[in-house]
């Protein structure tokens, strides 16, 4: 068995540091790296890309809503063009930075909020997706696993992935619990690697109020934002090895 493990990094922002980059980035296979919408600036874009291209890790951009004060997990109005052209800017300016600091942009993931809405919203998805689409490079799509988004991407003839979490609770519907509600993060890396355990041998997840889902995974996202992320990560990483798990990126080459 494969599977890739990713977290979202670069989410600082001047001299506001978010997170432990570095350490996570020997862990994970995969980055997301925000692109100056919730988080991120050129410095940090800069410094990120380069951690993650010396350490071999593959990189992908992280739009989200302009929105530092919430860490865009609000929804900020707007029409399906307009997050369309957003995407498009965010992804292109890390694709800039990226330029600069001898790494290639090979994915996109949106962000909090945004991600949330292109997993429920088809409009918004279909224009998530083809922002991509037009963008250089044949950028892939990792989209939460049996949502619109994952399927927009698919319609549009791109690469997809599927991505669980291992960090988050999930709905009978495949969506994440809503932060504000109980039980929503997973705080103990344990019980978090136990329940990753078993979802790879059953392909089922559990859920709050009601029976395991099946979903797909290519993708297992750790959010690299808290204080225990480190720690949650390297705890899932020995779980997987010791399990005989291979922990690759889902995009080689």
């Amino acid at each position: 068995m494969r599977i890739d493990l990713n977290s979202d990094l670069g989410e600082g922002f001047g001299p506001w540091v978010m997170g432990d980059d570095p350490a996570m980035l020997d862990v994970v296979t995969s980055a997301n790296i925000a692109c100056g919408g919730h988080a991120g600036d050129p410095q940090t874009m800069f410094a990120t890309l380069r951690l993650a291209a010396a350490r071999g890790v593959v990189v992908g951009a992280h739009p989200g809503y302009p929105d530092r004060e919430g860490f865009g997990r609000r929804v900020i109005p707007m029409q399906p063009a307009e997050i369309g052209r957003m995407v498009a800017a965010q992804v292109g300016a890390l694709q800039g930075v990226a330029a600069l600091a001898g790494a290639r942009v090979r994915y996109v993931k949106p962000h909090g909020a945004l991600g949330n809405l292109a997993a429920e919203n088809r409009e918004v998805a279909d224009a998530v997706a083809a922002a991509v689409a037009a963008l250089p490079g044949g950028l892939a799509v990792l989209a939460i696993s049996g949502t619109e988004l994952e399927l927009a991407a698919r319609a549009a003839g791109m690469a997809v992935f599927s991505e669980i979490f291992a960090d988050r609770a999930y709905l009978p519907d495949g969506r994440l619990v809503p932060r504000t509600q109980p039980g929503a993060v997973l705080h103990d890396a344990g019980q978090a690697a136990e329940r990753l355990a078993r979802f790879l041998d059953s392909g089922l997840m559990p859920v709050i109020g009601g029976d395991p889902i099946p979903l797909a995974a290519h993708s297992v996202c750790v959010h690299g934002d808290s204080a225990g992320a480190v720690a949650m990560a390297r705890t899932l990483r020995a779980r997987l090895d010791a399990a005989g798990v291979t922990v690759a990126p889902f995009l080689s080459g």
